[in-house]
């Protein structure tokens, strides 16, 4: 063979190799956001995940060794999109409130990662312990006894997931019908959620005063968080003053 010869096979060679890696942890992470998307949950396994990707299972494998390890590509990049910004820069009532908006319109969109994300061990997940503590920090700052912190923490986290379930249901979640005269108490509150705007449409008045019923149940839900979350600041502030030792000594609770 002359070195013309093999100058050329050895180019055409060259030129057959992809340019980059046909996979990644971001190109199988936004796969099986997909899938999930699609699916549930139920329809992320490996194999179909695979098939979306247009590779062999043995290729997939090559990059995560089980679903185990892309859910935990999943949680990173959901937790890592979690706005923890607020804290260290704003009170922490407020960031408080800035990080849990944000946390639920994360997972509002992801709904049927909650109930596998809430249970999954952050270990080995970079984004989310960078999240966890930078909220755990916020609240060391703001004066929490460490061994509080964490569960406070989870008892907004489990307001937020519910939350995020909420901000998906429809317009008309809580409408009686029929029993709406069993139950006087319960419809005539519902009817005034929201000021009664709703109500207006559907009892006679202008029906352009009504919002539509996405909008409406957006709304309805993002009052009831606003509410709750306001309450649960609250408590919790109250809770950690409680803890907190009288000013100018060293007790402890």
């Amino acid at each position: 063979m002359t070195a013309v010869a093999g100058e050329a096979k050895h180019a055409r060679r060259r030129a057959g190799r992809p340019p980059q890696a046909l996979l990644s942890s971001s190109r199988i992470t936004r796969a099986a956001l997909k899938l999930v998307g699609q699916d549930g949950y139920k329809g992320l396994t490996m194999a179909a995940l695979a098939k979306s990707l247009n590779v062999a299972p043995s290729a997939l494998y090559n990059h995560v060794r089980s679903k185990q390890d892309v859910l935990l590509l999943v949680e990173d990049h959901l937790m890592g999109r979690v706005d923890v910004s607020a804290f260290g820069t704003r009170p922490w009532a407020e960031a408080v409130r800035v990080w849990a908006h944000s946390y639920r319109d994360v997972f509002a969109g992801h709904l049927p990662l909650i109930p596998v994300i809430a249970l999954l061990p952050v270990t080995n997940a970079p984004a989310t312990i960078t999240m966890y503590e930078a909220v755990t920090r916020g609240f060391l700052d703001a004066g929490w006894p460490p061994e509080t912190v964490i569960d406070a923490v989870v008892a907004l986290e489990s307001f937020i997931y519910g939350s995020a379930y909420d901000a998906n249901a429809p317009a008309d979640i809580f409408d009686a019908g029929d029993m709406a005269p069993a139950a006087p108490s319960f419809s005539a509150a519902v009817a005034r959620r929201g000021g009664g705007a709703a109500v207006r449409g559907r009892t006679g008045g202008d029906p352009a005063d009504a919002p539509e019923p996405a909008v409406q149940a957006r709304n309805d839900a993002d009052a009831a968080f606003t509410l709750g979350l306001n309450a649960l600041v609250a408590g919790l502030a109250a809770t950690r003053e409680a803890k907190m030792p009288p000013f100018g000594t060293n007790a402890t609770v």
